[in-house]
């Protein structure tokens, strides 16, 4: 897929919560292709401190408006001086980066009857790895699958765009207190042991991550994740987001996250060793 360097203008900056802000981007042009899964190198300018691009996944793409929606957590200088940016600013953004999560296939199954079968997919984000699901739930939708979105935070007040993922699928939700949804982690919530789904696609914190892998491997379900290693280039040349993974054979070797990934089947990785 063809990588385009742009100037995105800044359409709006919506602060979501105290660490996390919303930012809608345009361009005079129309948006090139992107996928779920796929992610964005952004770079920060006016910040003397932040001298490499930021990785931030896309959440969500609207064809009709010309709008690239990047979810981001204001946790350091450099997503801080995004997250301060105002309508009309310039974000020079290259995209789109990475391969996406699996989308083939996704309607074409049919009994032996000749009808078509639905295809149940379960969407599990915590945190701002809820960022790709959106845009994924909405391509899955529009696919002829059925999204569930299995979303986990600390708190209430933690949870992001319940009302968006609402659009295109059923949301659960766990929360570490108790606040809103089934007390506990992703993994504990009840769907998981009521329900089989065709496909699990995973993306948030690793140990998050693995948990969901250890259970899908456990019930035999086809699963994928989006890793979050660190990317400083997005373009496999600087080395830093290396992952050991299986190769040929079964053999172990190192891929680039950000060119071979950042989704990944889970029989790829090492988790299960």
């Amino acid at each position: 897929m063809k990588k385009y360097v742009l100037d995105l203008t800044v359409k709006s900056v919506e602060r979501l919560h105290e660490r996390y802000v919303l930012v809608k981007l345009t361009d005079s042009n129309p948006l090139p292709e992107m996928l779920p899964g796929q992610f964005v190198e952004v770079r920060v300018d006016g910040s003397p401190s932040t001298f490499l691009r930021r990785p931030i996944s896309i959440h969500f793409v609207d064809y009709s408006l010309n709008e690239l929606w990047l979810l981001v957590a204001t946790i350091g200088e450099g997503t801080r001086h995004i997250g301060e940016l105002r309508a009309g600013d310039v974000l020079n953004c290259m995209l789109p980066l990475g391969n996406g999560f699996s989308l083939q296939d996704v309607a074409t199954a049919t009994s032996t009857d000749g009808k078509a079968l639905s295809r149940s997919h379960l969407l599990v984000g915590g945190g701002v790895g809820v960022a790709p699901l959106l845009y994924l739930g909405k391509m899955l939708k529009e696919q002829g699958a059925e999204p569930t979105f299995l979303l986990g935070a600390r708190t209430a007040k933690d949870l992001l765009m319940l009302n968006e993922f609402g659009k295109y699928g059923r949301v659960l939700v766990t929360t570490e207190d108790g606040s809103q949804g089934e007390r506990g982690f992703v993994t504990q919530h009840s769907v998981l042991s009521e329900e089989r789904f065709n496909l699990i696609q995973c993306c948030g914190p690793t140990p998050m991550m693995k948990a969901v892998a250890r259970y899908a491997h456990s019930v035999h379900t086809e699963c994928e994740v989006s890793l979050e290693n660190l990317m400083a280039c997005g373009l496999g040349a600087c080395l830093c987001c290396v992952e050991k993974v299986r190769g040929d054979q079964d053999q172990p070797t190192n891929v680039c996250v950000c060119k071979e990934g950042p989704v990944f089947n889970i029989n790829r990785l090492l988790w299960q060793d």
